[in-house]
């Protein structure tokens, strides 16, 4: 994969993904920036939430079943030090719609455990738990 990112003054910068859309990054105005774009951190805690997102979905959808609501909740650790990296991700996947837990829990492990590149490409302990429903899943995961 190639990418080519700009710099666009102070602290902003853009990326020309293979896809051809456009991506930009900056820092808050306390750090230089303008504040025109996401933070690269809170980009990467977006990208795993949306690979494991992506995963879930057509996963459940190859098991016949359509969600007809998801989103998740994500909370990002860092250590202290520089280089202040993500130590712990969490995320919890909310679910909703007629889904077997066997499934739902299935295709969160395949997810996590197997499939999204992003999240195994970072050095972050990642847990997750679910909920179908609003009901919280029984197993951790």
């Amino acid at each position: 994969m190639e990418f080519k990112v700009d710099w666009k003054g102070k602290m902003a910068f853009e990326g020309a993904a293979p896809s051809g859309h456009t991506i930009r990054l900056d820092a808050g105005e306390g750090d230089g920036g303008e504040n025109s774009g996401a933070r690269p951190t809170e980009a990467l805690m977006s990208a795993v939430a949306s690979c494991t997102g992506i995963d879930i979905i057509q996963i459940l959808q190859k098991m016949r079943l359509n969600p007809i609501g998801f989103h998740m909740d994500m909370k990002g650790e860092r250590a202290e030090e520089h280089p202040r990296k993500f130590t712990d991700i969490h995320i919890h996947y909310a679910l909703e719609g007629e889904l077997p837990e066997d499934k739902v829990v299935r295709a969160v492990q395949l997810s996590k455990d197997k499939y999204c590149s992003v999240a195994h490409s970072i050095n972050a302990n990642l847990t997750v738990t679910y909920s179908i429903n609003g009901v919280n899943g029984e197993q951790t995961l």
